[in-house]
């Protein structure tokens, strides 16, 4: 379970303060997968860093049970010094992890060859996202975040990703930021909106989509 009592967090920014979130209260249940909607700067990507203790919230706290994953293809909390096995390792140490498992799994699903044992510094954004999307995979969550970027790579590639989450997905839930409807339908089995500081969950998807289009219309 992941719940978040009086949340509140807000920016200060040259036009003013921008309120993201204004004293959310908001459960997301058990063996649910959810798809995070919203107009642009409406502060997804912030609750889902909020969500998986990345950043702290201004006030108030999310309560979360399980083990929940930092937002897939998310390449801030690495070492750029450190090469793609060391950070693997690292992370296994942290969640727990088989170390030769953690390594295995995301040398081989990653791909990249002798670039395996060089500092991440050296990587192109799309080897560092390649990497990071391998070791969050590699690690056994209960909760996948998601912010935006869901595949990476070519087409093969993208195909091996989207079957491997498959897989996931089947032992796991998944809170999903995207603005791709398609992505959300395929993904998740309801949905929340972030407008004006409010996270408003629905039951059904179809009626999160039919409100989120209103805004875009509105908004356009």
């Amino acid at each position: 379970m992941i719940k978040l009592v009086n949340v509140n967090k807000r920016y200060r920014t040259s036009a003013g303060v921008n309120t993201v979130l204004d004293n959310v209260n908001v459960t997301f249940p058990v063996g649910k997968s959810v798809g995070i909607l919203g107009l642009n700067g409406a502060g997804k990507s912030t609750l889902i860093r909020i969500i998986g203790d990345a950043e702290p919230p201004d006030s108030g706290y999310v309560d979360r049970t399980g083990r929940v994953s930092w937002p897939l293809g998310y390449t801030g909390g690495f070492q750029g010094n450190l090469t793609a096995r060391e950070n693997a390792r690292f992370v296994a140490r942290i969640y727990g992890e088989s170390t030769k498992y953690i390594e295995a799994f995301t040398q081989e699903f990653s791909e990249l060859g002798d670039y395996f044992d060089v500092p991440l510094r050296s990587y192109s954004a799309g080897m560092r996202s390649r990497f990071a999307f391998s070791v969050s995979l590699a690690c056994n969550f209960d909760y996948y975040l998601v912010d935006e970027a869901l595949e990476t790579g070519d087409a093969r590639y993208k195909e091996k990703f989207r079957l491997a989450f498959e897989e996931r997905r089947a032992t796991a839930s998944v809170i999903l930021v995207s603005h791709n409807e398609q992505t959300i339908r395929r993904n998740c089995d309801m949905a929340a909106i972030l407008h004006d500081g409010q996270l408003t969950l629905y039951d059904e998807l179809k009626d999160a989509l039919q409100f989120y289009s209103f805004l875009q219309t509105r908004a356009a």
